[in-house]
């Protein structure tokens, strides 16, 4: 390394050994953190307003599992302030013994709580796992009881930076948004097309990972009428910001009737039309797109594809496709 390339680089390095330099590096984490805390609580919200039997079961969960470990962290935050406060340097009243090795309290209160608390955590988890797992047939009847209906199948492909819905049994699909019957299960079948992303409708059902190459599932009944947003959970790409959707949960007579104007549709979903779909795209407007004759066997064709090798590269200048 010449002499002027050592100057340069040491002084680079003095550079960011500055003060001024680590407080500006802090607090543009710190700045972060906070702009993304409205997201994060966002969902929080949402999580906490289920609208069907999943999610109110997935939201016990959470409220139990947040008061077991509230029972350890605020006891422990409150102890620690009062022995700040009781053994500090200037209190010279406070106790001392050097000598001290064994309390048999202590011994029981530092080994049996923990264990206590993750026995309890491991039972909620468990039983609260169990009652959202959506490979287990009866999950949605031990939540809501048995429903006279079928469950609806819907294939879910996630596409850089979309979602794709097909509804094998109607022969339709849909871009961008999601039609559901009220008070029906409906079963999710869901893969990528490319990279990992992650199926998230908060007030629904919990997030789970879609994941290209392989097929997982998805569980969940809607019981209130209304429109929920869905989206990514997982960042995946330039264009994951905008990677979100409507679900729209309307009665059963309404349902019948958005999926006849969807098999209406001049645009049909076959393989072609299906290989434009899945170029890399951000499209920031999210306009839903309906999609008649769906190519069939796609879902399957799409995960064939991908353990076969099959890509969609992304562009350099990703920005430039955006619509």
């Amino acid at each position: 390394m010449s002499k002027e390339n050592a100057a340069l680089v040491n002084a680079s390095i003095g550079r960011g050994r500055r003060p001024g330099r680590r407080m500006t590096q802090a607090l543009s984490a710190l700045m972060l953190a906070v702009l993304s805390l409205p997201a994060a609580a966002d969902s929080l919200f949402l999580t906490l307003d289920p609208a069907g039997p999943v999610a109110r079961a997935e939201r016990y969960t959470l409220i139990v599992d947040a008061i077991i470990m509230s029972a350890i962290v605020i006891p422990t935050i409150v102890l620690t302030i009062i022995f700040l406060r009781r053994y500090r340097a200037s209190n010279t009243k406070a106790g001392y013994a050097p000598t001290w090795s064994r309390s048999i309290g202590l011994e029981i209160g530092m080994w049996g709580i923990p264990l206590i608390a993750v026995g309890l955590l491991g039972y909620f988890v468990y039983t609260g796992t169990q009652a959202s797992d959506p490979y287990h047939p009866g999950a949605i009847e031990d939540q809501a009881g048995a429903s006279s209906q079928s469950a609806l199948t819907i294939d879910v492909i996630s596409l850089d930076w979309r979602w794709l819905f097909v509804y094998p049994n109607q022969h339709i699909a849909t871009l961008h948004t999601l039609e559901l019957p009220v008070n029906r299960p409906v079963r999710f079948h869901l893969t990528s097309a490319t990279v990992t992303n992650s199926f998230f409708i908060p007030r629904l059902a919990g997030q789970i990972y879609v994941m290209p190459g392989m097929h997982t599932q998805q569980l969940l009944q809607a019981d209130k009428r209304g429109t929920y947003t869905g989206f990514s959970a997982a960042q995946s790409g330039a264009g994951f910001s905008w990677m979100r959707f409507k679900t729209h949960v309307v009665t059963p007579a309404a349902f019948k009737r958005w999926v006849a104007k969807a098999q209406a549709s001049p645009d049909h979903l076959t393989d072609a039309r299906y290989e434009q779909l899945a170029q890399p795209t951000i499209d920031t407007e999210g306009k839903p797109q309906y999609f008649s004759a769906v190519a069939p066997g796609l879902f399957d064709h799409v995960i064939d594809e991908v353990r076969a090798g099959k890509v969609y590269p992304t562009h350099l200048f990703a920005g430039k496709k955006m619509k």
